[in-house]
């Protein structure tokens, strides 16, 4: 029976039939089918969704207008649907670009733009009405109003999936309360049971964005997060591209659209952090792929300058004996001072020295004169001319003057170990590989260099019984790579090298290995590491919270710039894995957490060397602490379309990792503080119980009177000792430091009645208390008094600052 596929085209116009069924697909169309690629898959995390990419549009709004966002949310129980309201007081939205904004998919103002945004594609609200007229049928409500306007506008619109249009329903003007902002309303399919996602998402807003006020009210409860600092994220500016992350393709792109003729032009005029120097490294760069590099050559010792000139003489003619002579010995004494020579230096001492003689002979020393000049030097230089007639010359003598040459480099790049006999075989097959029948310039890329000495080193392997392992190898390769030139040949054109993938290859190349400073941050907004805390602060009672923020890093020609913070302890719950918040752009991320290149770096790290409970040595560690990670870009490489989780790119783990790190060292150091406090602690109660019972056995033996036992304590523990006398109306607060270092005190002495003769003391009378205020600091093994005087008999409470509790006595 013949299959299917052997009876295709049997027929007439099969082809063309097919061709009949093909149609393009509009982006909303592809997206009505495959929603949960945007976050949308079920009811639950589609509620979730949609609330995200409101809130997340109201608050890149309201920043960019320098509006410190005031943003309400509300979910109602709709009959069968919930119903969705988001509101914002940021600037509101013009009549005609509303439609434009919720009802057409990959619309928007931030895709093209280099700078940190919470959106970047132009899908995500449009994509909630989408959802919204998916699940339930109904269409968006969006009412919004601009500063100075006494109106607002309302529309009702769908989104034709065909054509990826706004379809509109109803578009009018209506009165508003608020002075401006916008609102959205939709209902849709969903159910509550990721309500803990959704709790998390505002919450871990409020965290990021201090500067914000939130409010959600559900069915049944309300939830408030104010803002904590007036402080808006500093504002963002446009940048162009990074050398350091630009892809191939990127890069053709950009040299077909440029208006530069040339590459430095082109680089300087398309890059950020490129000036006339940077690009000067990079077409150097450019010039040892493309052309390559020519070798430098040392000159052979037994050939003087007398020997040079007299070539010299032989190859220029007719310029007249005196004009001659003298180019020939100018020649002569540069080439033979010089420690090492490559063909194009050859080539521009004959120039300048040709430039020279031309001015003061008056005879013209045109190419063909320097070419010769050129040859006749290099050909005595590496050994293709010879002053001795019975030496060897041509290919012959350049080969066994480059192998002498050879055994001086590889006899320096190799170690001890190897002897006379192995280097010398190992230069000896080296320097005829150098030789080509139509270039004698000895002009090599780094990869053919390298071809070269590793099929070198086999051959001395297989003949001489001499191993070159690959660490030699590769110093060999080094050191030859060391000692040749680039090239001052003329690049080409822009046009030529977009033309031209090979040569664009090669120009990326040169701008990756140029040393390049990082990206300009403005283009970012982190939170910074003080704000960090700020967040973490409010909204975990800990008792302890550290933050970093890492300098700016680059990946595809985008800066990033990632932060971390650590809470642990307090009301933080011990009970399980600890708490890992992830963020990009300030916008949480509260699914697919195991498919996030910030999960994955969290579990990569060993938290026992910061004093928390991991078991296994991988994985989340266990115990009260929160670790939050923040990835802020101009183009964050999230999974999906979804934005749910960071792509797994090198450059961001790494600095995801060190910024963890950071927090984390100081978390080391507050749990190794927090452990000394314990043991001092321990060793003072036992103190405290055995010493009273000594110190009242020794009294009873010496009819004497108890000693004071707070004293003994403080200097067993090397404690500060902070005491107070009271006689005849002086008071003295006595401090004696009995710890290894300077002890910085704040010491406030609150008494009930006014005190007098201070002594320079700060006093601040309050409610009828006198707060009477020292700073002071006591040397290690030092005592300090501290003197006033009351007329009256009063009662005191002494405050100290500066110093841990279990490091201070008090007998006051």
């Amino acid at each position: 029976m013949p299959s299917i596929q052997s009876q295709l085209g049997e027929g007439d116009g099969i082809a063309e039939e097919l061709a009949e069924n093909q149609r393009a697909i509009s982006i909303a169309e592809f997206f009505e089918k495959n929603k949960h690629m945007l976050g949308f898959d079920s009811g639950a995390r589609g509620l979730v969704t949609a609330v995200k990419e409101a809130v997340d549009n109201a608050l890149d709004a309201c920043e960019e207008a320098g509006i410190a966002p005031d943003i309400y949310v509300e979910i109602q129980e709709a009959g069968d649907y919930y119903r969705l309201i988001v509101e914002d007081n940021g600037p509101g939205i013009t009549r005609e670009q509303i439609p434009k904004i919720f009802g057409k998919l990959l619309y928007g103002s931030r895709f093209h733009a280099r700078e940190q945004n919470r959106g970047q594609q132009g899908i995500g609200i449009s994509a909630a009405v989408l959802y919204s007229q998916l699940t339930s049928g109904k269409p968006a409500k969006i009412t919004s109003r601009t500063q100075n306007n006494d109106e607002a506008e309302y529309f009702e619109l769908i989104i034709d999936t065909d054509d990826n249009e706004p379809e509109i329903d109803l578009a009018e003007t209506t009165t508003w309360d608020r002075p401006h902002g916008t609102r959205i309303e939709l209902e849709m399919e969903g159910n509550m049971r990721a309500r803990g996602q959704l709790h998390d998402y505002i919450k871990h807003t409020a965290v990021v964005n201090p500067h914000a006020r939130i409010e959600l009210r559900e069915p049944g409860e309300t939830f408030k997060y104010e803002r904590v600092t007036d402080e808006l994220p500093d504002e963002t500016e446009e940048i162009r591209p990074h050398p350091h992350g630009v892809e191939l393709g990127t890069l053709l792109k950009m040299l077909a659209a440029t208006d530069s003729y040339s590459v430095s032009g082109f680089l300087q005029e398309e890059f950020t952090r490129v000036g006339q120097k940077t690009a000067d490294g990079v077409i150097d760069g450019f010039r040892d792929r493309h052309f390559g590099r020519e070798l430098a050559w040392r000159p052979d010792r037994d050939n003087t300058a007398r020997d040079y000139k007299a070539f010299l003489e032989r190859a220029v003619s007719n310029k007249g004996a005196e004009a001659t002579g003298d180019f020939a010995t100018q020649v002569a004494d540069v080439v033979t001072n010089r420690e090492r020579l490559a063909h194009h230096e050859v080539r521009e001492i004959v120039d300048n020295v040709s430039d020279a003689v031309e001015e003061e002979y008056g005879k013209t020393f045109g190419e063909t004169v320097r070419e010769s000049a050129t040859e006749a030097v290099w050909n005595l230089l590496t050994g293709r001319s010879a002053v001795d007639d019975d030496a060897a010359t041509g290919e012959d003598g350049a080969v066994e003057r480059k192998a002498a040459d050879l055994y001086e480099i590889i006899d320096e790049a190799t170690s001890t170990r190897k002897d006379d006999a192995a280097v010398k075989g190992l230069a000896d097959r080296i320097a005829p590989k150098l030789a080509r029948d139509d270039d004698h310039r000895d002009r090599f890329t780094r990869d053919e260099l390298s071809d070269i000495v590793a099929k070198s080193a086999d051959d001395t392997e297989e003949y001489d019984d001499v191993t070159f392992g690959e660490t030699a190898r590769e110093n060999v390769l080094d050191r030859l790579w060391s000692i040749a030139r680039t090239v001052p040949d003329d690049v080409p054109n822009v046009s030529t090298i977009a033309d031209d993938r090979d040569a664009a290859s090669d120009l990326i190349e040169g701008m990756r290995e140029t040393d390049i400073i990082s990206p300009p941050t403005d283009c970012l907004a982190p939170i910074k590491a003080d704000l960090v805390e700020e967040g973490l602060t409010k909204e975990f009672d800990a008792d302890f919270y550290a933050a970093s923020t890492r300098d700016a890093a680059v990946h595809g020609g985008d800066p990033f710039i990632v932060e971390a913070g650590i809470a642990f302890g307090g009301d933080v719950d011990p009970e399980g894995k600890a708490q890992v918040m992830r963020f990009a752009n300030r916008v949480p991320l509260v699914y697919q957490r195991g498919a996030c290149a910030t999960t994955d770096v969290v579990k990569s790290i060993n938290w026992r060397n910061y004093g928390l409970d991991q078991p296994g040595g991988s994985g989340i560690p266990n115990g009260p602490a929160v670790i939050m990670i923040h990835v802020a870009s101009t183009n964050v490489p999230f999974t999906s379309e979804s934005k749910d989780a960071v792509a797994n790119v090198p450059e961001i783990e790494s600095e995801i990792e060190l910024a963890i790190r950071e927090a984390a060292r100081e978390l080391k150091s507050f749990l190794n503080k927090r452990r000394s406090m314990e043991k001092r602690r321990k060793k003072r109660d036992k103190l405290a119980t055995i010493l009273p019972e000594m110190a009242d056995k020794l009294s009873q033996v010496t009819e004497r009177p108890a000693l004071d036992i707070d004293d003994s304590i403080a200097r067993i523990m090397n404690n500060v000792l902070v005491e107070r006398e009271v006689e005849d109306g002086e008071v003295r607060v006595i401090i004696e430091n009995n710890t290894d270092r300077n002890a910085d005190l704040d010491l406030t002495d609150i008494v009930t009645t006014e005190p007098t003769d201070t002594n320079g003391a700060n006093v601040i009378e309050m409610d009828g208390e006198w707060f009477v205020k020292w700073d002071i600091t006591v040397a290690a093994g030092e005592e300090a008094e501290l003197v006033y005087s009351i007329d009256e008999d009063a009662e005191f409470d002494l405050t100290i600052d500066g110093v841990e509790t279990e490091k201070i006595t008090v007998n006051a």
